[in-house]
This record gives structure tokens, C-alpha cells and sequence, in this order.
């Protein structure tokens, strides 16, 4: 029986322990960062314009804007603004 436990049970056991706390040190630390190449968010509220070149509603507050002479233009992203000047 003592043979078990030093051989087997005790290595095993002193094991598991360092991983659990090796997992602790490192949780989230793998986790990627948000990457900002999406289209802002969206306002809970204000007033809903669609964009001409994809067809998505945005919020007047948190699109990408450009004015076209007398008229503002509103987007969702950088990209749609960028195909639209072409």
C-alpha cells in the first residue's frame, strides 16, 4: 500500500495541484483583444439612417459621416465611406 501512494498516488496528486495553480496564474491571459476593424457600435438610441452602399441601418450618433454637398451621408464602417468615394 505504501508502495502505491509513493509511486503512483502522491506524484499524480502533487501533479494535479501544480497545474490548477499554474491555470490560475495564466487565466485570460490567452484571450485576443477586441480587434476595432468592425463598424462602431450602435447608440441605444437616436435616429436610424441607412447606409448607401451596404443597405445597414446606423445610428445617426455612432455612424461614420461625410457630407455630399448640402447632404450628410451615413455609414456603418470606414470601408463602406471609402467605396463610396470611389
Amino acid at each position: 500500500m505504501k508502495f502505491l501512494f509513493l509511486r503512483i498516488l502522491l506524484p499524480l496528486l502533487i501533479f494535479l495541484v501544480v497545474r490548477s495553480v499554474i491555470k490560475a496564474l495564466f487565466a485570460g491571459k490567452g484571450v485576443p483583444a477586441k480587434s476595432s476593424d468592425g463598424p462602431p457600435p450602435v447608440a441605444a438610441s437616436g435616429e436610424l439612417k441607412k447606409d448607401p452602399v451596404c443597405g445597414t441601418y446606423v445610428s445617426a450618433v455612432a455612424s461614420v459621416s461625410q457630407k455630399v454637398g448640402r447632404e450628410t451621408v451615413y455609414f456603418c464602417s470606414d470601408q463602406c465611406k471609402q467605396k463610396y468615394r470611389a
